[in-house]
């Protein structure tokens, strides 16, 4: 079972890297662009949908990575204080309750969305027509990658309502880790604490005792 979990992390991560060069291709265009319009004096209308695109596709194509990592926003502050169990009861809530509902909604739109874009071979308007039907493909693929991850982190929450402690993830991106903090603090307290007793007379050291 781990070994399965841990095989579509890295496959979502994988799928999040691989886009993520479009961020240098976005970079690129954008400086490409602007050294045409202001230094050639030759402005291109169809730049501006070939961003946004680049732009669109690199942020859905994020969302199954983000989670795969745990590194979506959530209200660390209390959450990070909670049991493992109630931890995984809580996400396994939200997970039921929104994310599959969405995530299946937006997959399945997404495709009917894409499919009819196809069939009147979309393009984007303006001067330099751009085929739009393409990008529209990345909406059902992005849910579908997303849906997948999705599953791994409820099957990760029924598990750690059943042993007690969340299963390994593929590790990538570092987390506050609550328990290391805990314990960094308690080092501290206690070294401060060591550190005022050296300095007291050794009377007072005595009825510390």
């Amino acid at each position: 079972m781990q070994k399965a979990l841990l095989a579509v992390d890295r496959f979502s991560t994988f799928v999040g890297k691989a886009f993520a060069w479009t961020a240098v291709g976005l970079t690129l265009l954008i400086s490409w662009e602007v050294f045409s319009r202001y230094v050639l004096n030759r402005p291109h209308a169809w730049v501006l949908d070939a961003q946004i695109m680049l732009y669109g596709t690199l942020f859905m194509t994020a969302g199954a990575y983000t989670l795969s990592k745990n590194g979506h926003v959530r209200g660390d502050v209390l959450y990070g204080f909670f049991s493992p169990r109630t931890q995984a009861a809580i996400d396994l809530t939200l997970y039921l309750l929104f994310f599959l509902p969405g995530v299946v909604a937006l997959t399945w739109a997404g495709w009917q969305f894409a499919h009819e874009s196809l069939a009147i071979r979309e393009q984007t308007f303006s001067a330099d027509a751009l085929p739009l039907y393409p990008f529209k493909f990345v909406i059902p693929l992005a849910g579908a990658i997303l849906l997948l991850q999705g599953v791994v982190e409820i099957v990760r929450c029924v598990l750690c309502l059943r042993e007690g402690c969340w299963p390994r993830r593929d590790g990538d991106v570092e987390e506050v880790d609550v328990d290391k903090l805990r314990e960094m603090v308690r080092v501290q307290a206690d070294g401060a604490a060591a550190a005022d007793a050296a300095v007291l007379p050794p009377a007072q050291r005595q009825e510390g005792a």
